[in-house]
């Protein structure tokens, strides 16, 4: 089995995926040339396939681009070697994809997701970024993997192939969980609410780096903080700022007020607590009183229960800033995420299989190190709730950069290492 997964040729194929999906950076709900290519290759090699609607609650996604960009995003993908056949499939933001391959054997049903979106970063370009060396930083301004769903997504892939190769081995049934829009914590939920876990009794997520060095493996990780994303606007009225002061109602008065109130809210004492906002705009003039005020806020906590109290607490917040200035205040949330512990005999499970390998040097069982937030948390909820166990693997891989950086690399050697262990434990668990 090693000597199969240490093959150059699946290490070389992994590279040259992942290379072409840094190079066609598309962010959340933009994936589509990306999914159509995934698609046709899952296809290919006999998959049994169930994407967009059949994948994703519409209506549970957050953060959708508008429709205009998601238009002109289609466009660009006919143009930029998208799958044709595919492509179309993928059309206004549904580029969720499942991949199930039934061994006709007895076994229990195996889920492992992989994210495919990049971030809104603008890519580094100049020397000592190993993507602009040797040519395949990212054509789209503003867009990039800068995080490692391009490797995650060529791990997909050549993960996909590997079990195929190697049905034989396995036994019961696995599914494949391509994600769009992790980045922000806005895809995971919708394809939960369409049922893609409901029938799982063992879930993986797995990432690359966050912090762990090449030839490392976490089997559990119970860092993420449960988060949620909100998009607010101070809704006023505008009025000259000399002549008539007294007829304006302040939007930026009142968002102003409402930062001071956020970073006020008291800490909990159950747990980490997080509130930040990153941006605020607003006005048009100097001699203007605002009638507009933007803020983009989030909220993290250690468990989903001290999220919810700072989120309620910033609610509050919002609502009396607007109150205070008689404006409007209006809040989407654009994304969330739950906290959630791995399932100990899965992590180590995963554990012994990982040590087998000969591609790792170190195996370790549990990690509480922050990792931020993540959406694969809304899988491993509801795969516990059905009275089945999930997990949360690191497979370590040295960095150029950190995460969400525009500088950021990973070791590409790490993704032939994350298929190995992830082979490795589909054949542990599928017989167990």
């Amino acid at each position: 089995m090693a000597e199969q997964l240490l093959d150059k040729n699946l290490h070389e194929q992994m590279i040259r995926w992942r290379r072409d999906l840094h190079k066609h950076a598309e962010s959340g709900f933009l994936e589509m040339r990306t999914a159509s290519l995934v698609a046709a290759y899952l296809d290919s090699l006999g998959y049994g396939l169930s994407i967009a609607e059949e994948v994703m609650q519409a209506e549970a996604r957050m953060g959708v681009p508008p429709q205009d960009i998601l238009d002109a995003h289609y466009r660009w993908a006919e143009q930029n070697g998208a799958d044709i056949d595919w492509l179309p499939k993928f059309k206004n933001g549904m580029t969720g994809i499942v991949a199930t391959l039934k061994t006709n054997k007895p076994g229990p049903v195996l889920a492992y997701r992989f994210d495919m979106d990049a971030l809104d970063i603008q890519e580094d370009m100049s020397a000592g970024h190993i993507p602009f060396e040797k040519g395949f930083t990212s054509l789209n301004e503003f867009k990039m993997h800068a995080c490692g769903h391009d490797g995650h997504t060529s791990i997909g892939l050549g993960f996909a192939k590997t079990l195929m190769d190697n049905k034989e081995q396995l036994g019961g049934t696995i599914k494949l969980i391509f994600q769009p829009a992790e980045e922000g914590t806005r895809g995971a939920k919708s394809m939960v609410e369409a049922g893609v876990v409901d029938d799982v009794d063992f879930f993986i997520a797995m990432h690359l780096g966050i912090g762990v060095p090449s030839g490392e493996f976490v089997a559990g990780n119970s860092g993420f903080l449960a988060t949620t994303k909100m998009d607010i606007a101070f809704k006023g009225t505008a009025a000259h700022a000399g002549g008539k002061p007294e007829e304006g109602r302040n939007a930026l008065m009142a968002a102003s007020s409402a930062v001071l109130g956020l970073y006020g809210i008291p800490r909990h004492s159950a747990g980490a607590s997080r509130v930040n906002v990153g941006v605020l705009n607003a006005g048009t003039g100097r001699n203007i009183i605002p009638s507009l005020a933007e803020l983009k806020v989030e909220t993290r906590g250690e468990t989903s229960e001290i999220n919810d109290y700072i989120r309620s607490q910033a609610l509050n917040v919002l609502e009396g800033a607007a109150q205070m200035y008689g404006v409007e205040v209006e809040v989407e949330i654009v994304g969330e995420a739950k906290s959630s512990m791995p399932s100990k005999e899965l992590v180590e499970t995963l554990a012994r299989a990982a040590e087998t390998s000969p591609l790792l040097k170190k195996t370790v069982e549990w990690s509480t190190d922050s990792a931020g937030s993540e959406d694969a948390t809304y899988y491993m909820e509801r795969v516990k709730e059905k009275g089945g166990l999930a997990t949360y693997c690191i497979v370590g891989s040295d960095l150029a950069a950190g995460h969400h950086n525009e500088r950021f690399d990973f070791d590409e050697d790490s993704m032939l290492a994350a298929v190995d262990v992830l082979y490795r434990s589909a054949v542990k668990i599928s017989n167990a």
